[in-house]
């Protein structure tokens, strides 16, 4: 069975905790960015001007229960059966600890 497209909602609380993420690091050259694609959603890093992929996010169903994928720069794709990469341990299902993994596998 098909996954279903984001809904609106989830995609108004996922832009509301990327951009309190990015308060939180209050720094205007180092920043996420979201882009959504059906029932995908892609996390991008801006360090210095540089827009770097950083993780890929499937929606299952619940704000808080994401499937994670992390950027494989080697093969330059997105590989959810990696988890032996720095930051892995911070993976919870959220945005945030998506976010906080990808600081951590790729550090600015």
């Amino acid at each position: 069975m098909a996954k279903k497209a984001i809904p609106d909602k989830i995609k108004e609380q996922v832009k509301t905790a990327v951009v309190a993420y990015n308060q939180e690091l209050n720094n205007d050259n180092l920043y996420f960015a979201h882009e959504f694609r059906g029932r995908f959603l892609y996390l991008k890093r801006y360090t210095w001007g540089i827009l770097e992929p950083i993780c890929r996010l499937t929606f299952c169903g619940e704000m808080d229960n994401w499937e994670f994928a992390i950027y494989k720069h080697s093969s330059e794709t997105y590989d959810s059966d990696e988890w032996f990469f720095p930051g892995s341990e911070l993976v919870d299902g959220t945005v945030r600890g998506a976010m906080e993994a990808g600081m951590t596998a790729y550090q600015p």
